[in-house]
């Protein structure tokens, strides 16, 4: 029994393992503590690093927020730094430990204020190109004489096919050409020339340099504030064949006559325009083409107006009818003065009458072939002239020395008005009686029209010198001609009967032949009575015998 106890081992060391000494014991408490602090330590390094890994990305996503919303609503945090991102780059690389240094890139950064790279730039905006250009526009050839649309954009008569390039200029400048301007939104280029060069020799005398691409901003500001034709015209011939036109709103739309309009006419500022009939009313307008607003209307009590003009300098306006008394409005103080009986004459009637263009005489029409000299100054008689036959028409020369009449007995008188002595006479070719006589503005030209419809154009100079043939007879009236009228560069004449519907016909002078496509065809002129061009030719007014006043547009003249 002891033998075989002897030899068990086991309870031998778990006796001693129960009972060994108590420091082992503590050893084993404190290692266990340890133990856990360990774990407690790691565990809040790993929630820190977990914090600090969501900050960064929270701090990633809100730089992502703000990156997309400047990229669409532009830069509304802060404002934007050139040169910044290569230094935020390098800071965030030595955050990272990636790097101990980062490289100063700023030195590369372009700058505006560089030398080199603004003459670059100047270039560039100097030199601007279309972004797309189409091939196919150089390769094309129009045919602007074929369709009756494009004719107008023709610079030569026989001129056909065009590229497809110049094609598109043509349209833009006509584009320009039919809506153009008014005056007062014209700048001053020449003040704005004078300013920049002033400033630019201020600034040299001072020491300051200004920049070459700044040097042409008077001439860019000048061609953005005006609409005008950027493709100038080489020549301001007026094609015949077509008239370019347009019809606007009548003249005196706002407040038509209750009569036949006898006269209308453009004062020289080219924006007024008067109207008279024998509604015994004298009514002035603003002519834009849109409005034409009504400013002023006029009663004459007494007098059923046959015939209202202007003085040429635009101070006053001649009345007249079928009285033996005239009378004169002062535009300047709106005065109305009446004026006669002429002195020592007898005439019932001063109803036809013309104001010389250096508007010092009336010239009037009075009986048995005399002609009355008024002045303009003193309204009283100054002299007479006399005709052979009776007097029906006049008409001053462009200098106002000399005086054209004709009348009953077929022929042309030309007067001297310094001497009052008849220099010249011309038996006007197939004329029974002269019932319409007018000058060209530059004194060149003058027509003659009698009451079968007849209108010869005679070349002044070649009559003095003894040639009796007219240059043209235009025969496309058939019956009595009433009113001429040259424009102002004496390309178009304009004649006109009274007795006939839709009688008005326009004269393309250099070539003598008459327009095909006037009068209108869908619109009725009624009976024309009365015409004017305005100065610059860019407006015609015609008066009928149904109180209206028909405005169009002539293309081929920019200016009003």
């Amino acid at each position: 029994m002891s033998l075989i106890s002897q030899n068990i081992p086991g309870h031998k060391t778990k006796r001693v393992d129960a009972d060994g000494p108590s420091f082992l014991q503590g050893n084993e408490d404190s290692a266990d503590g340890k133990e856990s602090n360990l774990e407690i330590m790691r565990m809040t390094k790993r929630k820190r690093a977990h914090n600090g890994e969501d900050e960064k990305v929270a701090v990633e996503q809100e730089k992502e927020m703000k990156k997309l919303e400047n990229s669409l609503f532009g830069s509304i945090y802060s404002p934007v730094e050139f040169g910044m991102e290569d230094e935020e780059k390098a800071v965030d690389e030595v955050d990272k430990g990636s790097a101990l240094f980062f490289v100063d890139r700023s030195a590369s950064i372009v700058h505006p204020g560089n030398d080199d790279d603004a003459k670059f730039s100047e270039e560039d905006t100097r030199q601007r190109k279309p972004v797309w250009m189409d091939e196919e526009e150089e390769k094309t050839n129009i045919n602007i004489a074929k369709v009756n649309r494009l004719r107008k954009l023709r610079k030569e008569e026989d001129e056909n096919f065009i590229s497809g390039s110049e094609y598109v200029l043509r349209l833009r400048a006509q584009h320009a050409k039919l809506n153009p301007g008014t005056e007062w939104s014209q700048f001053d280029s020449q003040s704005m020339y004078n300013r920049y060069s002033d400033d630019e020799s201020s600034d040299e005398e001072n020491g300051l340099v200004v920049p070459r691409g700044y040097k042409e901003v008077g001439a860019v500001d000048d061609l953005l504030r005006t609409n005008e034709d950027l493709v100038v015209k080489s020549s301001g011939k007026l094609l015949p064949g077509l008239l370019e036109y347009s019809t606007l709103v009548d003249a005196n739309a706002e407040e038509p006559c209750n009569g036949p309009i006898n006269s209308v006419q453009f004062h020289r500022n080219a924006q007024l325009l008067l109207a008279a009939g024998l509604d015994r009313r004298l009514r002035f307008f603003q002519i834009d083409g849109k409005r034409n607003t009504k400013i002023e209307s006029i009663f004459i009590d007494d007098c059923p107006i046959r015939k209202a003009a202007f003085l040429p300098d635009g101070s006053q306006v001649i009345i007249a009818g079928r009285r033996k008394f005239f009378y004169s409005f002062d535009l300047v103080k709106a005065k109305v003065d009446k004026i006669g009986p002429l002195v020592g004459r007898e005439e019932k009637s001063l109803e036809v009458f013309e104001v010389s263009p250096d508007s010092s005489t009336i010239a009037f029409v009075g009986n048995e072939g005399y002609i009355l000299l008024v002045s303009t100054k003193t309204k009283e008689l100054i002299g007479t002239l006399k005709m052979n036959g009776t007097v029906r028409s006049l008409a001053f020369s462009n200098d106002g020395k000399q005086l054209l009449s004709s009348g009953g007995d077929g022929q042309v008188y030309q007067w001297d008005l310094r001497t009052g002595a008849c220099f010249h006479k011309l038996v006007d070719e197939g004329c029974i009686n002269g019932t319409a006589l007018c000058t060209s503005p530059n004194g060149s030209l003058f027509a003659a029209g009698s009451d079968s419809g007849i209108v010869n154009i005679y070349n002044r100079d070649e009559v003095l010198g003894g040639k009796r043939k007219p240059i043209k007879t235009i025969e496309n009236l058939t019956t009595k001609v009433d009113f001429m009228k040259f424009n102002n560069d004496a390309q178009i004449l304009a004649i006109c009967s009274s007795m006939k519907k839709n009688s008005l016909k326009l004269v393309h002078v250099p070539s003598y032949t008459v327009f095909s496509n006037w009068p209108p065809q869908r619109q009725v002129l009624h009976y024309p009575r009365s015409l004017d061009f305005s100065p610059g030719g860019g407006f015609m007014a015609v008066g009928n015998a149904a109180g209206k006043v028909l405005l169009y547009k002539l293309h081929h003249y920019h200016h009003a």
